[in-house]
Formats: C-alpha cells, structure tokens, sequence
C-alpha cells in the first residue's frame, strides 16, 4: 500500500514541478534574472521550434506522467504486469530530458554573458523522476516476491 501511495503522490507532484522555477537566467546579473519553468519552456519553444517542442513535450510531461499512471495501474491489479519493461523506457526517456536541461545549462554558463542559477524546481523534477524509477524497481521486485 505504501508504494500505492507514494506511486499516486508523484500524479500531484509532476504538476508541481512543471510550473516551479528550474533556474533563473538573463544577460547579465545586472539586468535581473528570468525564472524559467518547464512549462514557460515549452510555452517559448512552442513559439521558436515546434519539432523539438513537441520531442521536449513528450519527454517532459507526456513520459513520466504516463509511466506514473501506468505504474499505479500495476500496483492496482489494473494492468498487466507485461507493461513494466514500457515503463521502464518511458522512465528513461523522462531521465533525458532532466539530462538535456543539465546539458543547456551547462553550456550556457560557457558562454559567460549569460548568467544562469538552478532553482529549487530542477531538484524537485529530478526528484519525482528518480522517484519514480526507484517506485517502479521496488514494484517489480514486491510482484516477483508476490508471485514466489
């Protein structure tokens, strides 16, 4: 019941971490910093570069939103545990976009006109997906356990 539970918590969390700052970013630190979100992120790749809004898109929101529903149907009897190695990629896939964020600003502070700081919501993104992957290992592990 406690994976259940903490599998449905991460439905509240994700939202949560869409719209909390990733990290602020501007020019310069004289000019101020921009909080930037995934979903202002998106908002401002939609208007730029519709292809890769739509592959950040999927890995962002669609991916681990999914495996999470997905997972709580396994956990629920609701759905076959043949989906586990599914979710297992769209976990990874989750994983990559946190990787492309990392990357980004990684680059970014290169440059050195560009001032970036991480928030608080990078962490919480990157949390609720090593939660998730972790949620996922430790639901295989109690269905094997159950079906010993």
């Amino acid at each position: 019941m406690t994976l259940q539970i903490a599998t449905l918590s991460l439905l509240i969390l994700y939202p949560i971490a869409w719209f909390a700052p990733l990290m602020r970013a501007g020019l310069l630190p004289v000019f101020g910093l921009s909080e930037i979100s995934v979903i202002t992120g998106l908002q401002s790749l939609w208007g730029s570069d519709a292809p890769l809004a739509l592959i950040v898109t999927f890995f962002a929101i669609f991916a681990p939103y999914l495996k999470t529903i997905g997972l709580a149907l396994v956990q629920w009897d609701l759905l076959d545990t043949k989906v586990l190695p599914v979710l297992h990629v769209l976990g990874k896939l989750a994983m990559a976009d946190i990787f492309l964020i990392a990357l980004y600003i990684t680059l970014a502070k290169g440059i050195g006109y560009a001032t970036i700081e991480v928030a608080w919501g990078l962490y919480m993104f990157t949390a609720c997906i090593a939660a998730s992957l972790i949620l996922s290992l430790l639901t295989e592990r109690s269905l094997r356990r159950a079906n010993y």
